[in-house]
């Protein structure tokens, strides 16, 4: 489906249960905790879900992905926010929106930007439109099986944000990868719950799920993130505002096609961001 917005932009297993932050461990200046989530209605098509998958040279993919995806429960929908691909996938996705519509929406966007401000897009797309309950953060290559996401929305009955974890129970549940890139993985994620105490074991996985009254809740437009680090200040700001967070296991699987988007870049802007999500949660102005 395709629509415009004032911009000019075209729019088309075992789980680890985390509270929000405890009395005994929590940074100063702690907020208020939430409210705990109710119980999300067994179905109706009035409740729907928002998968929102980000993309940039995915063509190949898409086609796949997204029925996929749509079978797992009919109340999930699909917006593609896709960053003026090259390849031709933006084409691709309107293609897909006008064959599933209504449950296919494609949001253009005029220059590759960052996964994180893709994700920002779409958030806001989603919140603009009060039907949808849940939304979930989906890579576009395969990594993160369609099939898990029935066990997410089970789990989102319970808490606010579910994490698809990698590294729960102590197991560690990725395919295909490099052991250089399971170390930066690894250590990213120890790295920041060190500094900020987010108690995850996955903090830079990109496999969530969000209550609508979490994304509500944060102020969108304080995020500054924008690559690997944007998983974590999500997180982080989901957990100090007192937002219940949950891992359930994930495998992770290397993409099937196409180039990965991990860059030096995104690994340097991660290694100093947490620190500063720490300060300024510090000096109370997260």
């Amino acid at each position: 489906m395709s629509e415009r917005d004032a911009n000019g932009t075209a729019w088309g297993g075992e789980a680890h249960d985390t509270a929000g932050p405890s009395s005994g461990s929590e940074p100063a200046g702690a907020p208020e905790a939430a409210p705990g989530p109710t119980a999300l209605p067994a179905g109706g098509e009035a409740d729907r879900f928002l998968v929102v998958i980000p993309t940039y040279n995915e063509a190949d993919n898409l086609p796949r992905l997204i029925p996929r995806v749509l079978e797992q429960d009919p109340r999930i929908d699909v917006l593609v926010v896709d960053d003026a691909s090259p390849d031709g996938t933006g084409d691709v996705a309107d293609a897909l929106g006008a064959r599933y519509a209504p449950r296919v929406h494609v949001l253009h966007r005029t220059q590759k930007d960052g996964l994180g401000r893709a994700y920002l897009a779409g958030f806001r797309w989603g919140l603009a439109r009060p039907e949808y309950r849940l939304f979930f953060e989906m890579d576009a290559d395969f990594s993160h099986a369609p099939e898990a996401l029935p066990a997410f929305i089970e789990k989102a009955g319970e808490v606010d944000v579910v994490v698809g974890s990698r590294y729960v129970g102590g197991r560690v549940t990725v395919i295909n990868w490099e052991i250089s890139r399971l170390l930066i993985s690894l250590f990213g994620s120890w790295y920041a719950r060190t500094i900020t105490g987010l108690p995850v074991r996955d903090a830079t996985g990109g496999f969530n799920c969000f209550r609508r009254e979490v994304l509500a809740t944060l102020d969108l437009d304080r995020i500054e993130s924008n690559g690997y680090s944007f998983q974590i200040e999500l997180k982080y700001r989901a957990w100090r505002r007192g937002f219940a967070l949950a891992e359930i296991p994930i495998v992770f699987a290397e993409r099937e096609s196409g180039e990965s988007k991990m860059s030096k870049r995104i690994v340097r802007e991660a290694v100093w961001r947490v620190w500063r999500l720490r300060l300024l949660d510090l000096f109370g102005r997260l």
